[in-house]
């Protein structure tokens, strides 16, 4: 195998140039100090794969010559020794098999006899006992006790040798796991003396709910001499440049066109339509709107936003399938805007894709993605996943007043590179939909905790999620 030895004066610059020539799939054999820095040895890769399927040739060649029958043993030459075996023979547990040893005894018998003496050789073809009454016991029924036949037993090395390596692939696993959060921690424990600052603002941001890979990105923009109050400057403005904040409804509520509404359940898709609907009654007058439901499942859906469009003059349509929502919209079209209600569900039910096929198959359909504020940044990332697309037109944060921090809803808008078009903080209609401020919105994102929170990191438990999360 191609083992590559890395040296560098501290490990996480080894650990980069390792990363750089073999790829993040490499395996780290050993690390050690050295004089003038560390030494790393690795394996590229593609060296598991080569292994794995050395061992699966193995494996095969091993299968193919258990399921040979006891036939291919060949007898012994006429004048060989009483009881010496063939190498094939050898392999098949010592037994001879009595068709080989007659058929060799017809061949000695068509040679002429030697001179002396007169008696033909006969002894080396006798079978040995132990060998007729294994024969015997093959010729038997197998009683339902008897060990499986050849062809069982090679499966059952294949399959011995299937699970030796998967425990093989899963300790090299656990030790490169092992040996890459080691290197992290150092690598942690160098961030903390050179650049102090930094490493307190990577805790600030894990603590304010920011993923470890946002984290470490803003953290790049700190300079190494910075002070805690240059650091964080400096990593708010590198999120303000990240960030794609709306700060006007030109888009949506100038510009006009149908927009659907989607998210998981419970994040406030009626209520949300209903005030994008209000403002678009100010905007433009309420002839101007329609407003379509296709939410047939829960209860009351249907009469909520019917109340909603009484109140503002709005016409409210029900649509059950894609066909009835292609005729709806186009008998709307000559509407300046047509906001659709959808039927909630959770981002892990492929009803998501079938909404996603019916809404874009009705015609020039986008869609605005509600995201809960107060949900954790994994969840939220699940979501935006199940969503994405290319008629995806931007986010809006729901209860924004619930939530103890945006870092995680403003983390996933950053990654996926998602508009924000509104921000929602209560249930009041049409007051509680307001524009993204980028100033509140940086506020609240990197507000951190105090040292009397339970959430709060003390020491190297910053250190301990960055290796948790991948490395540093």
């Amino acid at each position: 195998m191609n083992v590559k030895r890395y040296f560098a004066p501290t490990a996480r610059e080894a650990l980069r140039e390792l990363k750089e020539e073999l790829g993040p799939d490499a395996i780290v054999l050993s690390n050690r100090a050295v004089d003038g820095g560390v030494e790393i040895l690795a394996l590229p890769g593609e060296a598991v794969g080569a292994l794995q399927a050395a061992r699966r040739t193995a494996a095969a060649e091993k299968t193919a010559v258990a399921a040979k029958p006891a036939a291919r043993a060949v007898a012994p030459e006429p004048f060989a020794q009483p009881g010496a075996l063939a190498p094939e023979a050898a392999e098949d547990d010592f037994h001879v098999s009595l068709s080989a040893l007659a058929a060799n005894a017809a061949r000695n018998a068509a040679r002429p006899a030697p001179a002396a003496p007169p008696q033909p050789v006969i002894r080396p073809f006798s079978p040995p006992r132990i060998e007729t009454a294994d024969f015997a016991m093959r010729s038997r029924p197998a009683p339902a006790s008897a060990p499986a036949p050849a062809d069982d037993s090679g499966s059952a090395r294949v399959r011995e040798l299937q699970e030796t390596n998967a425990r093989l692939m899963a300790e090299l696993s656990g030790i490169r796991g092992m040996i890459e959060r080691q290197l992290a921690g150092f690598a942690w424990g160098e961030t903390r003396r050179q650049a102090p600052a930094r490493a307190a603002l990577v805790g600030e941001l894990l603590e304010a709910g920011f993923s470890a890979a946002t984290a470490r990105k803003l953290a790049e923009a700190v300079p190494e001499a910075a002070s805690r109050g240059e650091a964080r400057e400096a990593a708010s403005a590198m999120l303000d440049r990240m960030m794609r904040a709306h700060a006007s409804d030109e888009d949506v509520i100038d510009q006009g066109g149908v927009f659907a509404l989607v998210g998981p359940t419970g994040v406030g898709k009626t209520t949300t339509t209903a005030k994008l609907a209000a403002r678009c009654v100010v905007r433009h007058g309420a002839s101007r709107l329609a407003m379509i439901t296709t939410d047939g499942y829960r209860i009351g859906a249907q009469e909520q936003l019917r109340i909603y469009g009484r109140i503002l003059g709005v016409p409210v349509f029900s649509v059950r399938d894609a066909a009835d929502l292609r005729q709806t919209l186009a008998g709307l079209r000559n509407k300046h805007m047509v906001l659709i209600d959808t039927m909630g569900m959770s981002q892990r039910d492929r009803m998501v894709a079938e909404q996603a096929a019916m809404l874009s198959g009705a015609g020039d359909v986008r869609r605005l993605l509600l995201l809960n504020a107060t949900a954790r940044g994994d969840t939220l990332d699940d979501v935006v996943r199940a969503y994405a697309g290319d008629d995806l037109a931007g986010c809006i944060f729901t209860k924004v007043d619930e939530a103890a921090s945006l870092a995680p809803a403003l983390d996933v808008a950053v990654r996926h590179r998602l508009g924000i078009r509104y921000l929602t903080n209560g249930q009041r209609v049409p007051e509680d939909l307001h524009l993204p401020n980028r100033a509140y919105l940086l506020h609240r994102a990197l507000r951190g905790q105090g040292a009397e929170s339970p959430w709060h990191l003390n020491g190297d438990e910053t250190g301990m999620m960055l290796a948790a999360a991948g490395g540093s």
